[in-house]
Order: C-alpha cells, then structure tokens, then sequence
C-alpha cells in the first residue's frame, strides 16, 4: 500500500510537469507545430524534428500520453488493492475521466486550429475549459493520493458550513483559473513593449477582447486569495490537527507567494518563465487547497466548530 501511495504521488507530480509544459506550448506559440494532425504529427508517427516547434508540441505529446499510461496504471491499481464503494476507485476514476477528456480537448484545439496566433474567441473559450478540466484532473487525482495514503473518508454533511466553504473555495480557484488562462493568452498574443502600454491596453474600450478581460485577473486574484487565507485561518483554528495546521500553513504561503510572482510577472510583462512560475504556484495552490479540505472534511463537527472566515495565525492556536 506503501508503493501505491508513492506512485500515486508521484503520478500526481507527472501531471503536473505536463501542465507546465503544455503552457509552454502556448507561450512559446508551438501549438502548431504538428499542423492540424491528431493524434499523428504532421501525418507521421514519428515527424520530422526539424523545427523547434514541432520539438515543442511532440514533446508535450509524449510525455501527455505518458501521464495518460500512468493514470490508466493508477486505476487499475486502485480497482485491485481497494474494495467496492472505496475511495480512492472513484477518485482513480474521475482521474481517468478527466485525463481522457484532456486528450480530447487538446485535441479540439489542434485539429480547430485554436493555437499559435489564433486570437479568436473560440479559442478563449476552449482554453478556458481547458484549464477547468485540468484543475479538476489535479484535484481527483490529489484525492486520489489522499485516500489512498490515508484510507480516510470525507464527510460531507453535518459540517456546520465548511463544505459549501469547500466548495466555495474550489470554484473560486476555477474562476480564477480561467481568467489567469486568458490573461496569459493575451499577455502571449497581445504583448506590450512596457508597463504604461499595457495599461493603456487594458483600459482602452477599442482594444481586443482578450486584452480587457486580463484587467479582470488580479481582482478575482485578490478576492480568492482574501478567502484561501481565511479558509486556512479557520480551519487551523477551528479544526487543528497536525494536518489541517502543516496544510494551512503551506496553503498560506503558496497564497502570498503567488501575489508576489503575479505582481513581478505583471511589472516584467509576464516573461515566459514567469508565466511557467505563475502557473506552477497555481497548480500547487489548488493542491494545498483540497488537502486542507480533505484534512478539514475528515473531523466530525461539533457545535463550536462553524465555518468562520476569521484570519488567524495558525501556529499560535491553543487546540
């Protein structure tokens, strides 16, 4: 059970290396680098490598099939080792669910078209369900690893507000997901030359759509952020243990190190690698989060233990 754990971890880890480097595909504008061919490249199994995107895009390929494999491996696994109506199966499932519906929405996107300079809004949109879908692979198969070290269950009712809170804070990520997503395909197709430009880009009513709505990202960043704080304050006070008060605080500095990233990545006019930066704290941000739900979801709730969005110092609490 021990291996599995592990493997189940670093299947995890995978993904979200693959993440990475599809934004990469899309900063670096390779997503055509296998023309409009999928799952072929350029009509080949194996294409001709002679352009650096198609470098790019194979890669992402390859390396997007082996986290299919490993996540394929990863069910499999579960159905065997764990019993009927356990965890850690649905939670393999919904994995392999989403990956699949990964590969499909990739697919979508290179045999539309919506990639490279594409600035359409199909494009937004797809992307924009992209990122969704992707969130949610790493939310289940975080779950996934949870159930599978932990044998714990959720529970879901009874809670005095902590699951719609959950829940809250979930989506609020995806929203903030979304617009981080399109912010990104602006700052890639609609490049500013300095700070005051893409400001005036922002505010100007004849802009492109894409370029008005990244003005939306540090508000909702601010707003989610503001809530992801509070939620750790709480639970490590409402709800400490030893996990929900090493989760709170690990989510707490992910939070503030991702204001930080994203207000350097705006001053330096989002640079590749801090866009790949930008969104690995994303990434590990969501998964913080949805550990200190699972840690909070586990205790039973008493009636001095409500939801309350209080800030507090998690290493300081007297439970």
């Amino acid at each position: 059970m021990q291996r599995l754990a592990r493997y189940a971890w670093f299947t995890l880890g995978v993904n979200v290396l693959v993440i990475l480097w599809g934004a990469y595909v899309r900063a670096s504008k390779s997503g055509d680098g296998c023309g409009s061919h999928w799952p072929l490249c350029n009509g080949d199994v194996v294409p001709n490598v002679s352009l650096a995107t198609t470098i790019v895009e194979f890669t992402h390929r390859l390396t997007s099939g082996a986290a299919f494999i490993l996540v394929v491996v990863l069910l499999v696994r579960a159905w065997r080792n764990f019993g009927q109506g356990h965890p850690a199966r649905a939670g393999a499932l919904a994995s392999f669910i989403f990956i699949t519906l990964e590969a499909l929405i990739g697919a979508v996107l290179v045999r539309k078209g919506l990639v490279a300079n594409n600035d359409s809004i199909a494009r937004a949109v797809v992307m924009s369900v992209h990122l969704v879908n992707t969130f949610l692979l790493l939310t289940s198969l975080t779950l996934t690893a949870w159930w599978v070290t932990t044998g714990l269950r959720l529970r879901l009712t009874g809670q005095n507000g902590w699951t719609p809170a959950a829940m809250a804070g979930l989506s609020g990520l995806l929203l903030l997901g979304v617009s981080g997503a399109v912010a990104a395909l602006g700052d890639t197709l609609f490049p500013a030359r300095s700070l005051a430009e893409g400001l005036r880009q922002d505010l100007s009513g004849t802009a492109h759509i894409l370029i008005r709505l990244r003005l939306l990202h540090p508000f909702i960043a601010a707003g989610v952020g503001t809530f992801l704080l509070a939620f750790a304050g709480a639970a490590a006070s409402f709800r400490a243990n030893r996990s929900t008060v090493r989760y709170a605080v690990i989510l707490a500095s992910f939070v503030f190190t991702q204001f930080m990233v994203g207000l350097v990545n705006v001053a330096l006019l989002a640079p590749i690698g801090l866009q790949i930066l930008h969104l690995f704290l994303a990434d590990v941000t969501l998964i913080a989060f949805v550990l200190l739900a699972a840690a909070t979801l586990t205790q039973n709730a008493t009636a001095r233990e409500p939801f309350s969005p209080t800030l507090s110092n998690p290493l300081t609490t007297d439970h």
